[in-house]
């Protein structure tokens, strides 16, 4: 999620208000110490003009 969102230019908190969570939790996903909930990952799509599937595809 962070080379997606370092992409755009973004900071974590753009993130998070884009995606209407905090900006710990962006910074707790990106560093894998949060295991995000269906519904903040979908924000977090939404927010990145982003299918579900590929913000969390990990095959690349």
């Amino acid at each position: 999620m962070r080379t997606l969102r370092e992409a755009r230019g973004w900071s974590q908190q753009e993130l998070a208000d884009r995606a209407d969570v905090s900006k710990p939790t962006v910074y707790r996903i990106e560093t894998a110490r949060y295991s995000a909930t269906l519904d903040v990952l979908a924000a977090l799509a939404h927010a990145m003009e982003l299918p579900l599937r590929d913000l969390v595809d990990f095959s690349a």
